[in-house]
């Protein structure tokens, strides 16, 4: 037992080690967080790269670009959970014609490289004039494949007999999907948030296509701005990188025990 806890402790280390370094080079002067070789303590510990990146009227505007991806992140987590609770409800559920070929084309769509869509989704969000503004990063993608697929797992896995018993008491198909099957599957439904809330937090090059200002640009995308041909400014960098992992990090606290059972509960029943 004492054995195994050293080995996970270890083995636990060396993963959050380099959120460690990037913690504290976040606290270093710009000439230490070059320094050879590198050191785990800043000397003297700074403030510098949190006020520079957050200065009124800075050219990097961190804190804009923080506000944006969380706008953005939330708003398309939202989207795939009622979009893919929606669309898979039936799929898991229901009974109609060509149900299998329907699941079959979803499932397959996931096997397309998303880098080939980024032609055909600039052409539709320049159509609708959705160009440098949030709404080109939160919509195209809320169509999540993977999140119709996933809940049509943790759908399936519910016993019928509770639909039968609401049925019976008079109870509709709405009643049904919003009263009975969606309380049940909060977990799926957190773990799904979290996954696509990742995804939209983390997403470097689409942002890039379609937002142009710095001021509607996203976390990711604007800390690239930090690096050039010549200079990185390390310690500008790690700031910003702690700020953007600082809302991941809280989610999967607080979700962590939904997230836990909602995989562990998709997988029941294909």
């Amino acid at each position: 037992m004492v054995l195994r806890l050293i080995i996970l402790s270890i083995v636990a280390l060396i993963f959050i080690s380099p959120l460690i370094f990037m913690f504290v080079t976040s606290f270093k002067t710009r000439e230490d967080a070059t320094g050879i070789p590198p050191s785990w303590i800043p000397d003297p510990w700074t403030l510098q790269a949190y006020e520079s990146i957050l200065a009124p009227g800075s050219s990097t505007p961190v804190l804009r670009w923080f506000l944006n991806s969380m706008v953005a992140a939330l708003l398309h987590a939202a989207l795939v959970v009622v979009i893919s609770a929606l669309a898979a409800y039936p799929l898991a559920r229901m009974e109609f014609r060509g149900k299998k070929i329907v699941f079959g084309v979803i499932v397959a769509t996931l096997l397309v490289p998303p880098v080939i869509l980024i032609i055909p989704n600039y052409l539709i969000v320049s159509g609708l004039g959705w160009l440098n503004a949030l709404v080109a990063i939160i919509v195209p993608t809320a169509a999540s494949a993977f999140g119709v697929f996933f809940m049509r797992q943790f759908f399936g896995a519910l016993p019928e007999d509770l639909e039968e018993a609401a049925r019976l008491d008079g109870a509709n198909r709405f009643e049904m999907f919003t009263k009975i099957i969606l309380p049940l599957a909060k977990p799926a439904m957190a773990t799904l948030a979290l996954l696509a809330f990742l995804t939209n937090w983390n997403d470097f090059l689409w942002p890039i296509y379609v937002l142009f200002s710095p001021e509607v640009q996203t976390l990711p995308a604007g800390l690239s701005t930090l690096q050039s041909a010549n200079a990185v400014r390390y310690d500008l960098l790690m700031a910003g990188a702690v700020m953007a992992s600082l809302p991941v990090l809280a989610l999967f606290v607080f979700l962590q025990r939904f997230i836990i059972e909602g995989v562990s509960r998709s997988g029941v029943k294909g």
